[in-house]
């Protein structure tokens, strides 16, 4: 068994997260529906200068407090500490194809991971205002009031809700079955467009499940930390531990994730 955790011991990393986060996410209101240039990773994949100005800025932050910490973020390559214990997980702007769009459901997400796993998460959408904020052991909150997950027991009952990958165009088929089971299963489907986003809102209670596939770690991390905070569940499709450097998660409030399990199980060897 783990042992406790004291979310003292994490105070000035969420200080510092919550600091990183408004201020990129000032940067975003600044800048909203007056994008001034749009560059493609991939097809589908979009990266616009805002992404990167925030990058910036949350790096510069965390640098200022943690000189000594590792950083991965979306944007560009992983700055190494040998021997550094810390690692902060930055996605500047989850949602940029939203953004991108004028479609506000869109911020910045930062994550701490220490001895394995998140202990710090950190996801702002600077449109609504919303900031949602976890410390390992120390509960899960949104604009400092405490969150939890839902009550619904029953898959019928639930609203799910899930993300396309980049590459759907090339797997259509894959994607569009499995988000027919859900379909079917429960009330209905949303598709918010940013997986950390998502994530917070099932952390709140707004939905019961999620499941994607092809996610990163700065996709993840924080949202992760924020949703086991609230008391829900997170695993891999195949339901072992979330590892958030694999590319499939499985969350719930944890009084269905045995029936989403069963509802992925026949597409396994697809995935």
């Amino acid at each position: 068994m783990n042992a406790p955790v004291n979310p003292s011991l994490y105070k000035d990393h969420l200080d510092t997260a919550v600091a990183a986060a408004r201020a990129a996410g000032a940067i975003q209101r600044e800048h909203y529906q007056k994008i001034e240039e749009i560059h493609y990773k991939g097809e589908v994949n979009l990266v616009t200068h805002v992404d990167i100005s925030s990058e910036k800025k949350i790096k510069e932050i965390i640098r200022q407090k943690f000189p000594d910490h590792e950083i991965l973020a979306e944007e560009s390559d992983l700055e190494r500490r040998e021997g550094s214990p810390f690692r902060w997980i930055v996605d500047p702007l989850d949602g940029t194809t939203n953004y991108a769009h004028g479609y506000p459901l869109f911020g910045p997400s930062i994550a701490l991971v220490h001895e394995g796993g998140p202990v710090v998460g950190v996801v702002y959408n600077p449109f609504w205002d919303e900031l949602f904020t976890a410390v390992k052991g120390g509960g899960a909150f949104l604009n400092g009031k405490p969150i939890s997950v839902s009550k619904i027991k029953a898959a019928k009952e639930s609203l799910f809700c899930t993300g396309f990958p980049y590459d759907r165009k090339s797997r259509p088929d894959h994607y569009l079955a499995i988000f027919k089971e859900f379909m079917l299963l429960g009330h209905c489907v949303r598709r918010g467009g940013s997986a950390a986003t998502d994530l917070c809102y099932l952390a709140a209670g707004r939905f019961e499940g999620f499941w994607e596939e092809k996610l990163k770690a700065w996709d993840v991390a924080a949202a992760v930390c924020i949703l086991k905070e609230a008391g829900g569940a997170a695993t891999n499709f195949d339901g072992s531990p979330v590892d958030i450097y694999a590319e499939n998660i499985c969350a719930s409030n944890g009084k269905i994730h045995a029936e989403m399990l069963g509802t992925l199980k026949p597409f396994l060897k697809t995935i």
